[in-house]
């Protein structure tokens, strides 16, 4: 078996072009959400199953949601398997869908085009999260190709929808066909990670994700005694949300970076077209991320109480209502996929993992909700939603090298 692992590894050493080729492709797919502005991923999804079939692999399942915004009217969700000789199984999570690419003068380049600067590989998308998806497609195409039964048996998922909260993906895989995945099995999202490869995230924070909306009296800016200036309130109650909730809620816990929780004032909705208009409306949100010892409703009943200090002092009406809510989520440190991972990092990598939890929200929590033990873990520079966002060719290879160290040594798990 050591053999077949180590002619796995050569092989995947030697695939650079494949990797340019597959990212090429993947990135000319803009898969964007209806909440993006885009149609969805089937076309992704095509693609991908087309290269599976191509090497061989038949057991593939759709997992669709129905979803009436896009042409298609579905969010496709795959999942192919290899066997194994074993019935255990290593399952891997690649999302499809992109963010959009934002400012494009920020860009030195077409954002749907990769560009290749020596192992660097630019475009939207091409780390988050096409990265891993092309790791899980070159480890399905060199066990294929080489005819090789892997020890534990296989699954890649390759969802929708997780940039939007994952309703129309791994939620809705979960829920419909809960039978795929087993208690035993292991599970690795590669959606986060370090330059150095040497992070395995165990933990991610709360989400709660507020909308705030001050109700005032719209008037002429040059008369503005005669209204009430919803703006300047919700400036006052952004500004309230930033100050008191860092100070009621300042709890450290030395797992997570930043250590504390956070308490963001984001997205601000357009109130009045024009300059000479008092507004009488105003809409923000404020982006909550919560340590696991902090209540969300706590922090509900602060934001509520903050507000009404709020409408006191500008004679304004504020209501607070929850956009998102995910709990706290964690694996343990000593649980086998975290075993397995920070032994095949330090055959592959050569670093030794260190564990750590994160702010940012990962399809990991909804597997750790339902008792499955997984774990976040990628090497990258964490460039993903920026312009100009980058992907190294080695480092897919070498992931696609650990997730072959884990697959071909059970004896590690």
């Amino acid at each position: 078996m050591h053999k077949d692992m180590d002619a796995l590894l050569r092989g995947l050493a030697g695939r650079e072009d494949r990797v340019v080729a597959l990212q090429s492709a993947l990135t000319a797919c803009p898969a964007l959400g209806p909440d993006n502005g885009g149609d969805g991923e089937e076309a992704k999804a095509a693609l991908i199953t087309q290269w599976l079939e191509a090497c061989g692999i038949t057991d593939i399942l759709r997992v669709d949601a129905p979803d009436s915004r896009v042409s298609s009217g579905l969010r496709p969700n795959l999942v192919a398997r290899i066997p194994g000789r074993k019935k255990r199984a290593l399952w891997l999570f690649g999302h499809m869908d992109v963010v959009p690419p934002g400012d494009l003068s920020a860009w030195l380049s077409d954002p749907w085009q990769v560009r290749r600067e020596g192992d660097l590989l630019y475009g939207r998308g091409v780390e988050d999260n096409q990265q891993a998806v092309t790791s899980m497609l070159l480890l399905a195409e060199e066990l294929r190709q080489r005819d090789i039964t892997p020890e534990l048996s296989l699954g890649l998922v390759f969802m929708a929808d997780e940039e939007t909260g994952s309703a129309y993906g791994l939620e809705h895989i979960l829920k419909t066909a809960p039978e795929l995945f087993s208690a035993d099995d292991l599970y690795i999202v590669p959606d986060a990670g370090s330059r150095r490869g040497d992070v395995i995230e165990v933990a991610e924070k709360g989400q709660l994700w507020l909308k705030v909306r001050t109700t005032g009296v719209q008037c002429h800016a040059s008369t503005p005694h005669k209204g009430r200036n919803a703006f300047l309130a919700g400036a006052d109650m952004a500004l309230a949300c930033h100050r008191g909730l860092h100070a009621a809620f300042g709890d450290t816990n030395a797992l997570f970076r930043p250590p504390t929780s956070t308490f963001v004032p984001g997205k601000h909705e357009a109130n009045v077209p024009n300059i000479n208009t008092v507004p009488g409306s105003d809409v923000f949100y404020v982006d909550c991320r919560l340590l696991p010892q902090v209540d969300p409703e706590a922090v509900l009943d602060k934001v509520r109480a903050l507000a009404a200090e709020v409408e006191q002092n500008h004679d304004v009406q504020i209501e607070v209502s929850v956009v998102q809510r995910q709990a706290a989520s964690c694996v343990a440190e000593t649980s086998p996929v975290v075993t397995a991972l920070s032994a095949a990092v330090a055959r592959i990598y050569g670093v030794e993992a260190r564990t750590l939890g994160i702010g940012g929200a990962t399809v990991a929590a909804q597997l750790r909700q339902r008792g499955l033990a997984a774990a976040v873990w990628s090497c990258l520079a964490s460039t993903c939603h920026q312009p100009n966002e980058s992907s190294s060719i080695t480092a897919t290879i070498r992931d696609a090298q650990v997730f072959t160290h884990i697959l071909m040594n059970p004896a590690h798990v």
